[in-house]
């Protein structure tokens, strides 16, 4: 296990260090995730899900190629079950 110290400046922020930020995909304006344990604190990437791959892929603006009835009824479910569910 390698160990990196850093920092803490005024506001609190921290430079997660650049063969950190390389090896587990972290990029600007990515998220991370800080627990607290018996140990102290972990700084660790989201676990990603399908409703979050389907979140990104829904609302990342690209079009579809080709219109489908079908789809559609189908998009339209599944955002009025995630409106319903308090989601985006």
């Amino acid at each position: 296990m390698v160990e990196f110290k850093a920092k803490v400046g005024p506001k609190g922020q921290v430079v997660i260090p650049k063969p950190l930020r390389d090896e587990y995909g972290i990029e600007p304006k990515g998220i991370v995730v800080f627990r607290e344990g018996k140990d102290g604190i972990t700084v660790s990437t989201p676990k990603t899900g399908a409703v979050e791959a389907f979140r990104e892929i829904a609302f990342s603006g690209k079009a579809r190629r080709k219109y489908d009835h079908n789809m559609d009824y189908f998009g339209e479910a599944v955002m009025e079950r995630m409106k319903k569910a308090g989601l985006k």
